[in-house]
């Protein structure tokens, strides 16, 4: 050891020590100082915390660099302490953050739970595609009727003072009760038929005011369509009866109709315990199909298909909800599939847009 000093042959020695040993750096300080780790206990890093001032003032381990081991491992401790409490505060706020953005969705039906079922199940589906889980960042409050429409008013009214952020609702006659109710609540209407016509909105591509949303046919095409499919199934169908909801429009019936050169012959009913006595005067009037308007009968489809086996008249509507209850044939859109693509609509307004700028 000629030439070195004391402090200089004590750090050789250290390092020969760790080197020989594989000792991690950590034990090598000690050595350093003149400190073994605990005997007979295997090397870890907790080694390092074992020793407190005092004990290491006692083992003759002392000065500044002992000062400064100890102070570097109080350090450690410390930024480790700031770091758990750090990242438990930031969860705290994050959920609190989300629970308070959760946007706060009003549904409003006039049916009954069982009877929209599949519909509140898309609409909820395809808010979760989109990144929306209830209870989470979304509530949908469900406002359901009891199958008829007499209690819309008093319906939208309660969808309107529950202060929703947005309101999703269904055909004509639930869309204009819930715009009835309130001018400033964004609306998301969903299967309505000819929403311009029916006075919902101003024009398809720029609805203005707070509606907007999906329809099952913006005109007379649909109608067509349907007419000209019974005209092919039905040999010589010239008479067509029209089994319709009291109010509901017939302006696109009677253009498709003279169009196809057939008679309709309309039979306007205001509750569904008046169905099976449309089907009578449809019969006397010796009609050769049915056509279906109207969302008074969603809820009673099952009701309906049975009428028109028990008539025997062919009978359509556009939703395939009605074929899968017993009518002939449907054409039109898929209802579940719209109120999917509903949550779309949600999504873009509650991040701002507004209803009046989004296209029908």
């Amino acid at each position: 050891m000629a030439g070195l000093t004391p402090n200089q042959s004590l750090n050789r020695t250290a390092r020969r020590q760790a080197q020989s040993t594989r000792r991690p750096l950590a034990a090598v300080s000690f050595a350093r100082l003149g400190v073994k780790p605990l005997r007979g206990a295997p090397y870890d890093a907790s080694h390092e915390l074992r020793f407190s001032r005092r004990e290491m003032w006692r083992r003759g381990a002392h000065g500044p660099a002992a000062n400064e081991i100890v102070d570097r491992m109080m350090d450690r401790r410390t930024f480790i302490r700031a770091c758990t409490g750090s990242l438990v505060i930031a969860g705290a706020g994050a959920e609190a953050q989300s629970a308070a953005k959760a946007y706060r969705v009003g549904y409003l039906t006039y049916g009954t739970p069982e009877q929209v079922a599949p519909l509140v199940r898309a609409l909820t589906e395809g808010l979760r595609e989109i990144g929306y889980v209830e209870g989470r960042n979304i509530i949908v409050e469900r406002h359901y009727g009891d199958g008829t429409l007499t209690r819309l008013p008093d319906l939208a009214a309660d969808v309107v003072r529950s202060r929703v952020d947005i309101i999703v609702t269904g055909s004509n006659p639930v869309a204009a009760a819930a715009k009835r109710a309130t001018a400033t609540i964004p609306i998301v209407m969903v299967g309505t038929f000819d929403p311009v016509g029916s006075g919902l909105v101003a024009n398809l591509a720029r609805p203005g005011g707070n509606v907007t949303g999906l329809c099952t046919d913006a005109g007379d095409e649909m109608s067509g369509k349907n007419l000209g499919l019974l005209a092919e199934i039905v040999p010589g169908l010239s008479r067509v009866g029209v089994l319709r909801q009291a109010g509901y429009q017939g302006a696109d019936l009677e253009a498709a109709a003279r169009r196809l050169n057939m008679e309709l012959q309309v039979a306007d009913i205001n509750t569904i315990d008046e169905l099976e006595s449309a089907f009578q005067t449809m019969r006397r009037k010796q009609v050769g199909a049915v056509l279906i308007r109207g969302p008074l009968f969603y809820a009673s489809r099952q009701q309906l298909g049975d009428m028109a086996l028990k008539y025997r008249l062919p009978t359509t509507h556009a939703l395939k909800e009605y074929a899968q209850a017993g009518l002939l044939l449907t054409y039109g859109a898929n209802l579940p599939d719209l109120y999917r693509r509903a949550a779309g609509y949600v999504d873009r307004i509650g991040k701002g847009a507004k209803p009046g700028d989004l296209p029908v």
